[in-house]
């Protein structure tokens, strides 16, 4: 199925039964709503390549953002997840749908480290929000540019989605251990997510550590725990890395010059700003607008 509304495209692939791939792109000025039905027997998988998309749940009453360069994934046994989703400008977006029945073919052989796959966890739900690794990136740009006339155009991208969940659920060393989203419940998400709105929102002073809990309703202890479960990060590492990719963005945009980049990320010294920079871009940010410009 393909679909062309102006500057915007929506495609579904049926790669086989209970297994699809949704493709998002939205390059005009405006919202875009998208809805389909899905029971409760399936896994989604939301990757925002680019820009941004909001979905609605509970007739709206529930929301949450799927940000730029971000992987989500949802798993919900014990009550549906209708896809109501937002699409905003300038966004590309690829979704996989597949059935827990089909999933657990795939990677049944590695349940010890996938949590969800577990026994004990096989009725729980399941939330998961993390950053889209570079080379499942390449994979999805592979799918979305893949040629729409191909008589095999089927075949490649599903050899292609293989590749990218091998990829995107390759085990990691975890010096700390082993992940286990099961350790914090759905109310404690929905307040780090909270804490990751607010130190973005004000990201120029952010609050601290024990001051945000008390913002959000957490112990410090589960604020650390779960953040790093969730994100794969600690508050201020997930922090600094998010000021730096907004000022990496803003000095793309040639609006601002380094100091009013700087002010605008939390640093009152240009000179703590270009080592923050320099550490993360392992470049200036004067060097870096000149590449741009070369």
């Amino acid at each position: 199925m393909f679909k062309n509304v102006g500057e915007s495209t929506f495609e579904e692939i049926t790669l086989e039964k209970g297994f699809y791939v949704l493709h998002f792109q939205n390059e005009s000025k405006e919202v875009h709503n998208f809805e389909r039905k899905i029971n409760n027997a399936f896994i989604q998988i939301h990757f925002c390549l680019r820009g941004k998309s909001k979905f609605l749940f509970n007739n709206g009453s529930y929301s949450f953002d799927v940000l730029d360069n971000r992987a989500i994934l949802l798993y919900n046994p014990q009550g549906v997840l209708p896809i109501n989703l937002e699409i905003q400008p300038k966004t590309t977006l690829v979704s996989l749908l597949i059935s827990i029945e089909k999933f657990h073919s795939l990677f049944s052989k590695e349940s010890g480290y996938i949590p969800f796959l577990s026994d004990e966890n096989s009725n729980k739900k399941y939330y998961d929000d993390t950053e889209i690794k570079p080379t499942v990136s390449i994979i999805l740009q592979q799918i979305i540019n893949s040629k729409t006339n191909s008589s095999i155009r089927e075949l490649y991208v599903r050899g292609k989605v293989y590749e990218l969940l091998s990829i995107h659920f390759q085990k990691e060393e975890n010096p700390e251990g082993e992940f286990c989203p099961f350790l914090v419940d759905e109310q404690n998400v929905l307040k780090i997510r909270k804490a990751k709105e607010i130190i973005i929102a004000r990201m120029a002073e952010p609050p601290g550590l024990q001051e945000l809990a008390n913002e959000i309703g957490l112990n410090i202890k589960k604020l650390k725990e779960g953040f790093k479960q969730i994100y794969g990060d600690t508050v201020f590492s997930f922090l600094f890395d998010y000021k730096m990719e907004y000022a990496r963005k803003l000095l793309e945009s040639n609006q601002y010059n380094v100091n009013e980049v700087g002010v605008k990320v939390g640093y009152s010294t240009s000179s703590h700003f270009i080592a923050a920079f320099k550490k993360k871009f392992g470049t200036t940010p004067k060097k870096y607008v000149m590449s741009l410009k070369e």
